[in-house]
């Protein structure tokens, strides 16, 4: 078994996110590798990042950030280069005179082309855009670390900004009314949709989907927190003891729910069907 979560870099990234999240100010949650955590949580929501952590399952990381269209060479290469980024970073920490880290401007670049494929192929929230920005090392952050942390470690201060820029110039595939509200892909792994399942579907075959996963959960259609509601009630099934694990984090919510995946899917495949 890994001493580590992928990497040192990652495992220490997320560790330290997890240590500082409710510390919105401190030095260590405005740090890099902690940024670049809140930046893949603004792409892929908290669950499918720290759930993948938690059980110590790889594969299941990379096929959620793969869910909005990224391929495994584009994941094994951010991985590849935060933990290139640590490596200097770390050595620089007790050295007089500091390297150049090139890392800390091409784990940027590829958080702006997997926060761009979620924006053309399935598109998000002006507020969610904002915050992904503002979260990037720019003259143009409302941070006052990142801001000096780009001043002293960037050659050309611009270069993110203008590339987040020239990336947002590309067109959406998708009208504004079609946004898919997707769920933690782990969350429709439960009831056997793989990602390309999820990708075919158009955003009503979405939202029936969904729909019915509430059902299965007793939760009404009409709650106004009813997504909170949804991770609360997995969280709390994930939580009950069981000894047997298959390493993806949800064999416990396969065994509980299995009855009611039963009789689902057959609702679901016939929907699916007929509609």
């Amino acid at each position: 078994m890994k001493p580590y979560f992928i990497n040192e870099a990652v495992d220490k990234a997320i560790n330290d996110y997890m240590c500082s999240k409710d510390k919105d100010e401190s030095v260590l949650y405005n740090s890099f590798l902690v940024v670049v955590i809140r930046m893949l949580i603004n792409i892929y929501g908290e669950l499918d990042i720290i759930n993948p952590y938690q059980v110590k399952n790889e594969e299941s990381f990379d096929n959620n950030l793969m869910k909005y269209g990224a391929s495994l060479e584009q994941i094994t290469s951010f991985k590849r280069l935060v933990d290139g980024f640590y490596r200097i970073d770390k050595k620089n920490s007790n050295a007089i005179i500091k390297e150049n880290n090139p890392y800390f401007i091409d784990v940027q670049k590829i958080l702006i082309d997997l926060f761009t494929l979620k924006r053309i192929n399935f598109g998000l929230t002006a507020s969610d855009s904002k915050e992904f920005f503002d979260l990037l090392y720019t003259p143009g952050t409302s941070n006052v670390l990142r801001y000096s942390y780009n001043y002293l470690s960037a050659e050309n201060i611009y270069e993110v900004a203008d590339y987040f820029k020239k990336a947002y110039q590309e067109k959406a595939k998708v009208k504004e009314e079609e946004v898919k509200n997707l769920f933690s892909f782990d969350i429709y792994r439960m009831f056997n949709y793989s990602i390309a399942d999820i990708s075919k579907m158009n955003k009503d075959e979405v939202d029936k989907l969904n729909n019915e996963i509430y059902k299965a959960f007793d939760i009404s259609n009409n709650a106004l927190n009813k997504e909170y509601l949804l991770n609360e009630k997995i969280n709390a099934l994930r939580n009950q003891n069981n000894p047997i694990t298959t390493g993806n984090g949800y064999v416990d919510i396969l065994l509980i729910m299995s009855i009611i995946v039963t009789s689902i899917m057959v609702v679901l495949i016939f929907g699916t069907i007929v509609f």
